[in-house]
């Protein structure tokens, strides 16, 4: 496996495989790699000649007051992961590598930010269509892939690619869960044992929503109420958002006739969560 740390080196390596007509996948991260990560890369493998793992932690989507200094990372982890795996090659550049002193270009998505988790992290998804941009033209991979656990990450990108015209086929991939429900995610190592135990409300929530979605229950505020109930039972726990949107738009809705996403962003202590689940005519969409 090759550990690359400078673009130049990544647009070698695309070069040789472009030549011999292989076909790259694209795993975007920000590292600290769990299981979540390792079912994106298993999925690149199988449908792709070479996978090219990015491990970076990307600061333009990163507010002031957010956890940039102290987001967890273990890079030699992370490559005995990918390695294990079968990646190809992993992309881990210092921030002066992504970005010159004087870089002043970005790519954003209207409409589709400004809410769920875009009300309060407004500069987040600006962020991450830029890097994801940047890392689409420095691999040129033929597709990529993102966990549906970041869902509204996953429809902006989709929706950037179709409107921007971009050569790559972006591929959404399920949740992972632990054994009790909590979905995977980098930011489970913050909270304290308790924290931990009580975290897993936010799947009990959704769990009783998407229950009764699929047993008719059209009435999106109905369903809003019931999941923000089950989760504020919690002390706790401290809702930012319980909404349903449209699958497409991420506009809210009032009732349910089309796909939706149903997400939360809920905070255990100070650990920001988030977890939702999507559905299709009252059927949830397995995304792969």
């Amino acid at each position: 496996m090759v550990i690359a740390k400078e673009i130049s080196q990544v647009k070698q390596n695309v070069r040789e495989w472009k030549k011999q007509g292989l076909s790259i996948g694209l795993v975007p991260t920000m590292g600290y790699l769990h299981e979540g990560h390792a079912s994106l890369i298993k999925k690149a493998r199988e449908e792709n000649d070479r996978v090219i793992v990015s491990d970076f932690v990307n600061p333009i989507q990163f507010g002031p007051k957010e956890d940039l200094a102290t987001y967890p990372r273990d890079f030699e982890a992370d490559c005995k992961l990918c390695e294990s795996i079968g990646a190809d090659l992993i992309f881990n550049p210092e921030p002066c590598e992504m970005y010159e002193d004087d870089f002043h270009s970005y790519v954003g998505v209207n409409t589709l930010y400004e809410g769920l988790c875009g009300k309060s992290r407004p500069i987040h998804f600006n962020g991450v269509c830029t890097v994801v941009t940047k890392l689409f033209n420095i691999t040129e991979a033929d597709r990529a892939y993102f966990g549906q656990k970041d869902a509204q990450q996953l429809a902006i990108v989709r929706r950037m690619v179709r409107d921007l015209n971009y050569n790559i086929q972006i591929v959404g991939c399920p949740i992972v869960r632990e054994e009790d429900g909590l979905a995977k995610s980098s930011r489970n190592t913050y909270l304290t044992p308790e924290e931990r135990e009580k975290a897993t409300i936010l799947h009990k929530a959704l769990e009783e929503g998407e229950r009764m979605v699929n047993e008719g229950e059209t009435d999106a505020n109905k369903i809003v109420e019931t999941v923000r109930n089950i989760i504020e039972s919690e002390p706790l726990a401290k809702v930012d958002y319980v909404e349903i949107v449209d699958w497409n738009e991420l506009q809210k809705v009032e009732k349910i006739d089309g796909p939706i996403l149903m997400a939360v962003a809920v905070y255990i202590g100070k650990v920001r969560l988030i977890d939702n689940f999507i559905v299709d005519n009252s059927i949830v969409i397995e995304m792969v």
